[in-house]
């Protein structure tokens, strides 16, 4: 676990309903202990907040950023285009699409601004957390070792 006690993950979403389903991505995080804090907050309605919170996450210690969002799901792309800090992108249930309409408008974000994409429903908010703790455990070696022992668990029950 790392020795930090600022919130090394910032978990984004667009709407406090999405907190639900999205938060296995949390879950994840504790698994490891590592310390994350949850935000709302909208890439269309309260788009001066989301440019606040991407530029000044890194020096507040944030390491990487989950950002949640239905729909149009801008979310995560507006993060990534204010931030240099890895954005991965939860793409949110809808009841239009079940949630294929969330994916596609965070897959298809424009050259130069990078954001990862993990499925919509299922597995898909956990997969964000464990991605996160991967790039953690980048430059922590403690992270780096829970981790290969989570994959060998997962390994020997044939995952989750």
């Amino acid at each position: 676990m790392s020795e930090t006690t600022s919130p090394l993950v910032g978990i984004v979403m667009g709407s406090d309903s999405d907190w639900p389903k999205i938060k296995a991505a949390a879950a994840a995080l504790e698994e490891f202990g590592v310390l994350y804090e949850a935000r709302v907050m909208s890439a269309h309605r309260t788009p001066e907040i989301v440019r606040q919170y991407a530029t000044m996450a890194a020096a507040r210690g944030i390491k990487v950023i989950i950002a949640a969002a239905g729909g149009a799901a801008h979310l995560a792309g507006v993060i990534s285009s204010h931030t240099a800090l890895p954005v991965i992108g939860i793409p949110v249930p809808t009841d239009l699409s079940g949630g294929l309409d969330s994916l596609l408008s965070i897959v298809q974000m424009p050259g130069d601004i990078p954001v990862a994409t993990v499925g919509v429903g299922g597995g898909g908010p956990r997969n964000a957390g464990l991605l996160a703790v991967q790039i953690l455990a980048l430059g922590d070696a403690t992270l780096q070792k829970r981790m290969a022992e989570f994959r060998r668990k997962t390994r020997r029950k044939g995952g989750r």
